[in-house]
């Protein structure tokens, strides 16, 4: 019996039924827009390099599920004084749900927040099936609402203005500091 080609193989655990295939597919997909995001940031030095820094920890939260935990206490601390110099920057445009839009950097910022919703998402379906250590839903709930301040810092030193979106189906209300 030969070697297994692996050209017929993009990821080994592929035919699994379980959920924590998901969830590194969706974190693969997180991370490669962080990658897109970081190449259209490069004129925004801090956020560049918060970017490039957050690219091998979402491979890190990715393999955490299945092999060894790779996101600390220290990780989580980091990630939140990420959130707390961005939402200084913006404080006073995040009070309200606004609409992904703006510069291309920003736009993709908005998607990297929508993928690491998706990936919170996926986490849970992960935890009803296996003991999921609460760090990991902190550090990826975070990593969404960084992502989304951060858009919004790049649109505000970019001159753009945030349009609020005033929902027809729920009632107006003032929005947290969380994000969306």
């Amino acid at each position: 019996m030969g070697k297994k080609d692996l050209r017929y193989l993009c990821y080994p655990y592929m035919r699994e039924s379980a959920s924590t295939v998901d969830f590194e597919i969706r974190t693969d997909s997180l991370t490669t827009r962080i990658g897109l995001a970081a190449s259209l940031t490069k004129d925004i030095p801090v956020v560049h390099e918060d970017l490039m820094y957050l690219l091998p920890m979402v491979y890190h939260l990715n393999g955490s599920v299945r092999g060894n935990m790779a996101i600390t206490q220290e990780d989580l601390s980091r990630l939140s004084e990420m959130y707390d110099v961005y939402v200084e920057e913006v404080k006073d445009q995040i009070d309200r749900f606004l609409l992904p839009q703006g510069t291309t950097a920003a736009c993709v910022l908005h998607t990297c927040r929508s993928e690491a919703k998706k990936s919170v998402r996926a986490l849970h379906k992960v935890s009803l099936e296996q003991e999921v250590p609460k760090l990991l839903f902190d550090y990826t709930h975070l990593l969404a609402n960084v992502l989304f301040v951060m858009s919004v810092y790049v649109n505000k030193l970019n001159g753009i203005e945030e349009i609020p979106f005033v929902s027809k189906s729920y009632p107006v209300r003032k929005r947290s500091k969380a994000g969306k």
